[in-house]
């Protein structure tokens, strides 16, 4: 699945990717069941057709347990936006997310440049975060991200290219847990979703508060 920006993660490939395949199968196996019953409700989240998920190798030292997904908002044959949801865990708990699973996502979207310039949209993008959660009545704890705003000029050989924007959305919050100590990851996944499609400007996908506002169409989406 190509992203707004390239693929967010590139295998080697290989037998080194066999192995690591089969090694990440055995966890999975001996993984908690809290753990276990977290991702297996990620696999079996419905989203809105526009969204294109997929499983991508998830950073192994950050917990003991974790699961990723990559996703791309897609138009026909362009990608308008990217990003990755990474599930963790530590049974144990730990003391900066207060609990024992962890929500860490990048959002990543190109704008149009008088978009780009907005002093507030830094504020509005974290608010369609929350909101987009808020909305689905989900429970969170401990936010805290960054929202960073580029822009690309280019010069000599490459001065043909017109300037480029892009918005990027690094976040991470604690899921509050429900029955077993499992938290409702498909609803937050939902959710994700919805702040995927909200910065690809795309409308909601079902009746929506007359408040929110949505980016306009990305200034030249790339194609598939």
């Amino acid at each position: 699945m190509a992203a707004a920006q390239g693929r967010l993660s590139d295998g080697a490939g290989g037998m080194d990717e066999a192995k690591d395949t089969e090694k990440d199968r055995r966890e999975a196996d001996t993984a908690p069941l809290p753990f276990r019953a977290a991702v297996d409700a990620l696999k079996a989240a419905r989203l809105r057709p526009q969204i294109e998920v997929e499983p991508t190798p998830p950073p192994k030292r950050l917990a003991p347990y974790t699961y990723a997904l990559e996703a791309a908002v897609v138009d026909g044959d362009q990608d308008l936006a990217d990003g990755r949801l990474v599930l963790l865990h530590d049974p144990a708990g730990h003391d900066a997310w207060q609990g024992t699973f962890r929500l860490v996502t990048l959002v990543r979207a190109e704008l149009e440049s008088e978009m780009a310039a907005d002093p507030l949209l830094p504020e509005v993008c974290w608010s369609w975060l929350t909101g987009a959660l808020q909305t689905r009545g989900l429970t969170y704890g401990e936010p805290s991200g960054t929202v960073t705003r580029a822009s690309s000029h280019h010069f000599g050989g490459l001065s043909a290219r017109p300037a480029a924007s892009q918005i990027e959305i690094r976040a991470s919050w604690t899921p509050r847990e429900g029955l077993g100590g499992v938290p409702d990851t498909a609803a937050h996944l939902a959710s994700w979703c919805d702040l995927l499609a909200q910065v690809a400007g795309l409308p909601p996908a079902g009746p929506g508060d007359a408040s929110v506002v949505t980016l306009p169409q990305r200034r030249g989406p790339h194609s598939r």
